[in-house]
């Protein structure tokens, strides 16, 4: 969705709305501040008065003068420091309320949108250009609140003094507005660029430094860097182009000012010649010129903030409008779960010109071990996907325990699944929370009683501080095959009703797999268990294999069947062991 700047400012006042006490606290102040701020010339003009020429200076009404001053400066100073205050407060208030809005549309977000954006862009939506938004929004709101008010105020002073000359300077300054907007406009494309360009170099940065050990092994170090280069470079070209546009602002506004500046001068020198003028009544003049020019120069130097500020914003927002998954409120929750499941017709693709699963049928009963072998991009993980509705269909129906799995809600559904993927995904923090992410409330017994069906409660011992052992994302020192293991207790601890098991030992050794098969064998009992593997060996005891082929479940059988038929199945299992049983 497209967004100029005039269309992001609605949306970003809806997260100032709350704070609207702050804002009004920090109006007070802003005019305060304008106020003893555009009184000081007036006592500066007096007291230039009082001193006629040399040996001529009125002490005594000077005294009074010099102590209204003083009182004056303090004021400006206290007002402008509370006013800063409550525009600080209320920008990190409303940023916060943005981060926080954002990264919960980002757990409502259907999985489509994170197959076609990287991390390194999300990342950048939600760090790199909120803190620009905060930046914009801190600086922009001081200056336009104190500019605006200034601006105002320093008319109704002039006006106090000289008609005249006031209505000289409100002529000649909307030159300076006209340079402003006009630089203005065009610099937000180049802002936007400008921000599309460094979500993506962030996104290659972390792509990079998060699989850096497949760099160094294929020495991809020289093409990465190269790849790097040349985006840094576009980054470098578009941030150069946009400051470079929006910095002429302030110089072409400032030349203008000057020149209002100058005809104040000139012409209020005049008046003092005539005897129509006082020398105090033009040094306030001219002191007034400069500061109702002043946040012209100023609002016009935040504009660059502004219109960064505002394309980090449309990016942002996008994010927040982007469709979350369909709502599940009016939903059954699945309170009993008899492990039967169903397809009838199932039709799904993930673009719609491109075909993927068609006419899939299945019928699984209670207790099932399902098997579901194929091809590399025959649909089996797709399968997977949809079974666990993290994809729904495109038409046809799935069917759990007798159920449409569209009238269930997601949370109860996925409850009744238990995972183990060949990818293996742990948190940052100790071994005893990765291992109980599926149940958050077992005590440390039933930790260790998964820990060693998984057969990993021996090697997590022998860490230095046992089940406490801290982690990172990526398992710190642990091995592939130990990480897998991890995950296999994760799915042991909680036991659901049915099973998911996409390639689950792919990482471990052999000895180890056997003995992790045979404690799968015993957590299967009664379970409903969906098997992927591409090591045919693994399943032949399946009580049912589904062979897929181009999105279509084209065999089914057992082993012994599927071996007797000749067909697709027994090809792929020849492919595999023909060799190893001629010898």
């Amino acid at each position: 969705m497209k967004r100029s700047s005039a269309y992001v400012i609605k949306p970003l006042m809806k997260y100032l709305r709350p704070y609207r006490g702050l804002l009004f606290a920090a109006l007070i102040m802003a005019v305060i501040n304008a106020a003893a701020v555009l009184y000081a010339p007036i006592l500066t003009g007096k007291a230039i008065d009082l001193m006629i020429d040399a040996g001529n200076v009125d002490f005594d009404g000077i005294r009074p003068l010099l102590i209204a001053f003083a009182l004056t400066a303090a004021a400006a100073a206290l007002s402008q420091y509370i006013m800063n205050l409550c525009l600080n407060k209320l920008t990190y208030s409303a940023v916060r309320d943005l981060r926080c809005e954002a990264f919960a549309k980002l757990t409502k977000l259907p999985l489509k949108y994170y197959d076609t954006h990287s991390k390194g862009d999300v990342l950048s939506r939600l760090i790199s250009d909120i803190e620009q938004i905060s930046d914009g929004l801190i600086m922009g709101s001081a200056q336009l609140f104190t500019g605006v008010i200034t601006i105002i105020g320093t008319i109704g002073f002039m006006l106090s003094i000289n008609a005249k000359i006031t209505l000289a300077v409100v002529l000649l300054t909307p030159l300076s507005l006209f340079a402003a907007r006009y630089i203005a406009s065009n610099t937000f494309k180049y802002f936007k660029r400008q921000t599309a360009v460094r979500g993506e170099l962030t996104s290659y940065v972390e792509e990079m430094t998060g699989r850096l050990k497949t760099v160094k092994a294929f020495s991809y170090e020289k093409r990465s860097q190269k790849d790097f280069a040349e985006i840094n470079d576009r980054f470098k070209g578009v941030s150069v182009s946009a400051i470079f546009f929006s910095s002429l602002t302030n110089p072409v506004t400032r030349f203008i000012n000057g020149l209002v500046y100058a005809a104040v001068g000139v012409f209020g020198a005049f008046l003092v010649i005539k005897g129509s003028f006082s020398v105090g009544d033009l040094s306030c003049f001219l002191t007034y010129a400069n500061q109702y020019t002043k946040p012209f120069n100023e609002i016009s130097g935040v504009i660059t903030e502004l219109q960064g500020a505002f394309a980090s914003a449309a990016r942002t927002l996008a994010l927040i409008d982007e469709a979350a998954e369909s709502s599940d409120e009016n939903a059954d929750k699945l309170e009993y779960v008899d492990g039967t499941l169903s397809a009838e017709n199932v039709y799904f693709s993930y673009e719609p010109d491109k075909p993927l699963i068609e006419e899939l049928y299945l019928d699984v009963s209670s207790g099932q071990r399902i098997a579901i072998v194929g091809p590399t991009g025959c649909g089996k993980t797709t399968l997977i996907n949809l079974l666990m509705r993290f994809y729904d269909v495109n038409s046809g129906e799935i069917r759990i325990s007798n159920k449409p799995v569209k009238d269930i809600t997601r949370d109860s559904l996925r409850s009744a699944y238990g995972m183990v993927l060949q990818d293996t995904w742990l948190k940052s923090g100790t071994i005893r929370e990765n291992i109980a992410y599926s149940k958050p409330d077992a005590d440390i017994e039933e930790i260790k009683a998964a820990a060693a069906a998984a057969h990993c409660d021996s090697f997590i011992r022998r860490l230095e501080d046992g089940y406490d052992t801290v982690i990172t994302e990526d398992g710190g020192m642990l091995s592939a095959g130990q990480k897998q293991l991890l995950c296999i207790a994760r799915a042991m601890l909680s036991l659901p009703p049915m099973l998911i098991l996409d390639e689950a030992t792919s990482s471990i050794d052999t000895r180890t797999e056997l003995l992790i098969q045979q404690t799968f064998a015993e957590i299967m009992k009664g379970r409903t268990c969906f098997i992927i593997a591409h090591r045919l060996s693994t399943i032949k005891n399946a009580d049912r294999i589904l062979v897929m082929n181009a999105g279509r479940v084209i065999e089914q059988g057992s082993h012994e069947t599927l071996m007797k038929q000749n067909g697709f199945y027994a090809g792929l299992y020849r492919s595999q062991f023909e060799d190893s049983d001629e010898k």
